[in-house]
């Protein structure tokens, strides 16, 4: 099977992600492309890897991430858990995952804390804000988040790392991109130097298929990019 659609279409991800970030002045160099693998074959997510250099894959559902793990892992792929997160399923991937995108409650914490507590891990989290208000999403409040990311680095969660924050943006125009993502940045670096990481770089994931682009121009560091990834099989 010809896995070029996906050679094209990661050409023109990462072309649209430097043009963006060339207009914005930012380095295209400090926006890393991971790969949504939603609705992706695995011999797909293997090429985007080998040819791509793309090795961070975000994972929305936990049953699917157990099905695909052992062929990425083992071809040095890295998983990062991008979907809503319920408890009861923290322990089978807290293992697994090198990152949790989508911290959203205290409750969680608590049960990502005593799962990496039990294998004596050190997991890195992102807090995810809902910057848009959105009652079908999860995520934080942007007016609690502040008081929320102290919480989780106020000495409670040993085994939590906090790296920085993720929102998912409702679906609008570049225009209204713009503006959540560019409050949203400027929400979290105001939060992030008041915490006891400050000198750390914040890492600030922003911006899917329809979005990206705006994204990497607003200040994501890292983009959730999938159907337009793997559209054209």
């Amino acid at each position: 099977m010809s896995f070029d659609y996906l050679d094209k279409n990661a050409d023109i991800v990462r072309a649209c992600i430097r043009d963006a970030c060339i207009a914005a002045g930012r380095d295209p160099a400090r926006v890393l492309l991971t790969a949504a693998i939603k609705s992706a074959e695995v011999e797909e997510i293997l090429h985007l890897h080998r040819e791509q250099g793309i090795s961070v894959v975000g994972e929305n559902r936990v049953q699917q991430l157990l099905e695909r793990y052992e062929p990425l892992h083992e071809a040095g792929i890295s998983f990062h858990f991008i979907g809503t997160l319920q408890t009861n399923k923290v322990k089978y991937i807290i293992d697994k995952v090198d990152m949790i995108q989508s911290l959203d409650s205290e409750k969680l914490a608590k049960e990502i804390e005593r799962q990496a507590a039990r294998i004596d891990r050190t997991v890195d989290v992102l807090i995810e804000i809902n910057s848009g208000h959105e009652e079908s999403k999860s995520g934080i409040a942007p007016e609690a988040a502040a008081d929320f990311a102290r919480l989780i680095t106020g000495g409670g969660f040993p085994h939590l790392r906090l790296r920085g924050f993720m929102t998912m943006a409702p679906r609008s125009t570049d225009e209204e991109y713009h503006c959540y993502f560019g409050d949203t940045r400027t929400l979290c670096e105001e939060i992030w130097r008041t915490l006891p990481m400050s000198g750390e770089d914040m890492i600030l994931s922003m911006g899917m298929s329809e979005s990206y682009a705006v994204a990497a121009a607003e200040g994501a560091t890292l983009v959730r990019v999938g159907r337009t990834l793997f559209a054209g099989k």
